[in-house]
């Protein structure tokens, strides 16, 4: 039984720092293209099938016409369909909603890939208090830095 607890245990703490490890990365991978290219190695060495994996994953594959020199458009398109894919599917997942705000923030008006972003960002704020520690922490501080949060809308955020 202890063995059982201990392994169970160990595949928790696993996930969780790699889910960690992806999170800090993708906060960081719009600051430089070393950053980018750094979350995205990181994102295909994950190898998790969930949601929010996947979803990193998906943004990562949009991030790749960020630092490639042919078939940005092409690149951007599979991400973006992955993404919105595992969001229609997960529709209440706060991280999902998260990486799509983040990903249409960052991306150029011209690419017409932003459609969401008041959605996404209203489905933040209105769930921010059901997360768990980590998860406010990640959302919070993500919103501090986001130019669709308001100042007011940020202060809601506690």
């Amino acid at each position: 039984m202890k063995l059982l607890f201990a392994f169970i245990t160990a595949i928790v703490f696993f996930f969780q720092s790699n889910m960690e490890a992806l999170r800090n990365s993708y906060a960081k991978a719009n600051l430089s293209n070393a950053n980018t290219e750094a979350f995205i190695n990181l994102a295909d060495d994950q190898s998790g099938n969930d949601a929010v994996t996947n979803g990193y994953k998906a943004a990562a594959d949009i991030m790749r016409a960020k630092i490639a020199k042919k078939d940005r458009k092409a690149m951007v398109k599979t991400g973006a369909t992955a993404l919105e894919s595992i969001i229609k599917s997960n529709p209440n997942n706060i991280e999902l909603r998260l990486i799509r705000l983040s990903v249409q923030e960052n991306i150029p008006k011209i690419v017409g890939y932003r459609g969401s972003i008041k959605d996404d960002k209203a489905f933040l704020i209105n769930n921010y208090s059901k997360q768990n520690g980590a998860l406010k922490s990640y959302v919070k501080k993500f919103a501090m830095q986001s130019k669709s949060f308001t100042e007011a809308e940020k202060a809601t955020l506690k």
